[in-house]
């Protein structure tokens, strides 16, 4: 076994790594960018170096500076985790050279099943069922665009050297095929430094299932049985489960020994998925092999009890696989669920900023958390807006569904938006709860995922009541603390009125309606009214926990207070109220209507109008990318664009002002 190794990557991966490698005693060395000097893996390490600025071109893809790091550090291995260098063949060459063991499959696998349109040429010689497309070189735009025609509509549009649903696009005509497969190249080559792709007939209503294949350098290769992955939104996964639902003993057989067949044909070694399509028939298509570690590795680690990264390690130090074939069983169910930064209700729109607030649920066997940030940690621009992977296992799928379902309501962030009110949904939705699987679930059940704002309860509010009236009650002792005079009037905030009861007067924002609420104070509490009714609150908070009674019904939940936002956590939901201070008079949006501002921190790639020019509703106008994925400013109305503030390539903040819009009248 190794004694020392380097973890290429950061965050979530880095951590998950580097707690195996420290339970094996082997040492690890982490490398970080300007941005990650305080991350959570740097910490962790037992050795970390600085690589470069935050952008992940400048850091984390420089492979000479971590090849020179990894060789001063005295490590002897090289673990890539997924995303950035994992499937790059030219690192995997620089650490042979070097003299360091690349923790995954050899250079000639990750070339050969790095280029889509290779692997398929060579899974199609191999007889693997494939779906109709186009997998060759010939990239003109014409030639493409016959193709696309020959091969028929609905067409998705891939790029041919990525994964992670980079890039693709969804083509519904031919006359859509042009603009999106500009948009494909754009982002391909943004993402991967490639602008190939190739072309494939869109299946209507299909699931994606992968198999966990591994082998070793003495020549066995096994599947660690497969895992259903088709929940997804923008072509990325959200929802993973192993086993799959309604899998059968013979189509696992059968999907398990041609995944096995095609890492054989290259020569595999290591850890890698072979990823298929299912149409609506249970016929099976190749669509492409990761050579590498996936995101959701932990489910078949829960339900085959086996650490994957362990069997890395190993397997790259010359050992045999741990077992054979006949000794894997699948034990129970598991779900992962990724915790993203992102406003599902802004077509997930990825969300950054601090992490005011972090509170998980407890870590057990049947509740495992993979993650690298903590409170006080920030989402950048620069990386994935991944906050953690959320996995629960359990002994068959309907009783992990409720382990999930009670995990992501112990689940709070605050701070930035995040995706987890939209995971309890999706985890409560009759077709995911009966196994309705297809990657256009999402789509499907749009009214149910995506259900119009509800007013914010009355057990929300006592509990944002009872928070207020207890920062109340802190702020005066405080003031009296540091005052001399013990008989001030001021020591008391009981909401004393002349010739009135005593009583306060509270307001919160709910979107756009304001929620008065009067406080009268009481022997035993307090009685408020609010919306022309009154009930009896009583109650006392513990940090941001609060235990109250509304009406004699006891309600507990937790209240965040950060500046004028209140997070409010009860009953496994999050809502979020505004204080309304009546000594604060700047509360007013300022944000300068008549223009389009940036939704995040990102940079323009692309401008698709000029100044004087009338547009049409929905017209793209400018394309910004940004944490790895483009976004797409269109105009809000008809109207003149007037001004164009930025060009391709600046970097822009969020909320700076793009581009000077006026509607017509």
């Amino acid at each position: 076994m190794f004694k020392r190794i380097l973890i290429a990557n950061r965050g979530e991966i880095a951590c998950r790594v580097m707690r195996t490698a420290h339970r094996l005693g082997v040492q690890s060395v982490a490398v970080y960018s300007e941005a990650d000097a305080d991350a959570l893996h740097v910490g962790m390490a037992n050795e970390a170096y600085c690589i470069g600025p935050a952008a992940a071109r400048e850091s984390y893809l420089k492979i000479e500076t971590i090849i020179d790091v990894a060789k001063r550090s005295g490590a002897q291995a090289v673990h890539p985790g997924y995303g950035f260098l994992s499937e790059n063949e030219e690192f995997a060459a620089a650490c042979a050279a070097a003299g360091l063991v690349f923790i995954g499959p050899p250079v000639n696998a990750i070339r050969v099943m790095g280029s889509k349109s290779a692997a398929k040429r060579l899974m199609e010689a191999a007889r693997v069922p494939l779906v109709p497309g186009y997998h060759g070189d010939h990239q003109d735009p014409k030639f493409l665009h016959a193709e696309a025609d020959r091969v028929g509509y609905p067409l998705l549009i891939k790029p041919s050297a990525g994964g992670g649903g980079k890039g693709m696009r969804i083509v519904e005509s031919s006359a859509q095929f042009p603009e999106a497969l500009t948009g494909c190249k754009r982002e391909a080559q943004s993402s991967f430094g490639d602008d190939k792709v190739l072309l494939e007939r869109y299946l209507i209503r299909p699931r994606h299932i992968e198999i966990q294949v591994f082998a070793d350098t003495h020549g066995h290769c096994i599947h660690l049985f497969e895992r259903d992955c088709s929940v997804q939104r923008r072509h990325q996964k959200v929802l993973e489960e192993a086993p799959a639902p309604g899998m059968s003993a013979e189509r696992r057989a059968q999907m398990g020994d041609a995944a096995v067949a095609a890492a054989k044909a290259i020569g595999y070694v290591g850890a890698g998925t072979v990823e298929f399509i299912v149409d609506a028939k249970g016929t099976f298509h190749f669509m492409e092999m990761n050579t590498r570690l996936q995101v959701e590795h932990p489910v078949t680690e829960m339900i085959t009890e086996q650490d994957l990264v362990e069997w890395q390690l190993r397997v790259a130090a010359g050992e045999r696989l741990p077992l054979q074939q006949s000794d894997l069983r699948i034990n129970g169910h598991a779900i992962e669920a990724r915790i993203y930064a992102e406003d599902p209700a802004k077509g997930f729109l990825p969300a950054t900023g601090k992490i005011v607030h972090l509170e998980t649920p407890l870590p057990t066997q049947h509740v495992r958390i993979d993650t690298g940030i903590r409170a006080g940690d920030r989402i950048s621009p620069y990386y994935d807006p991944m906050i953690a992977k959320l996995i629960v296992w359990d002994v068959d799928r309907e009783s992990a569904l409720r382990r999930m379902d009670l995990a992501l309501a112990d689940f709070h962030v605050v701070g930035l938006a995040t995706n987890i009110n939209f995971l309890q949904r999706i985890i409560g939705c009759q077709a995911f709860a009966s196994a309705d699987l297809d990657t256009g679930l999402i789509e499907r059940n749009r009214d149910a995922l995506f259900p119009p704002s509800a007013p914010v309860s009355a057990t929300a509010l006592a509990l944002a009541t009872i928070a207020e009236l207890g920062a109340i009650d802190e702020a005066t002792a405080n003031r009296a603390d540091a005052s001399n005079d013990r008989y001030s009037p001021w020591r008391l905030a009981d909401g004393w009125r002349l010739n009135q009861d005593n009583h306060h007067m509270l307001a919160f924002r709910d979107g756009e309606q304001v929620r008065e609420i009067t406080v009268h104070y009481r022997r035993n509490g307090y009685e408020i009214e609010s919306d022309g009714m009154r009930c009896n609150l009583s109650g006392a908070a513990r940090g941001t926990h609060i235990d109250a009674r509304l009406d004699q019904i006891a309600i507990q939940g937790s209240v965040v207070r950060t500046g004028h936002r209140r997070d409010i956590f009860i009953g496994g939901r999050h809502v979020v109220l505004d204080f309304v201070d009546p000594y604060d008079h700047d509360l007013e949006d300022t944000t300068g209507g008549g223009s389009l501002s940036a939704p995040m921190p990102g940079k323009v790639i692309a401008i698709m109008t000029q100044v004087g020019t009338t547009v049409l509703l929905g017209t793209p106008l400018l394309v910004m990318e940004a944490m790895k994925m483009e976004h797409t400013i269109a105009a809000p109305a008809n109207g003149l664009v007037k001004a164009i503030h930025y060009s391709v390539g600046e970097q822009v903040a969020e909320g700076a002002m793009l581009i000077g819009f006026k509607a017509s009248t």
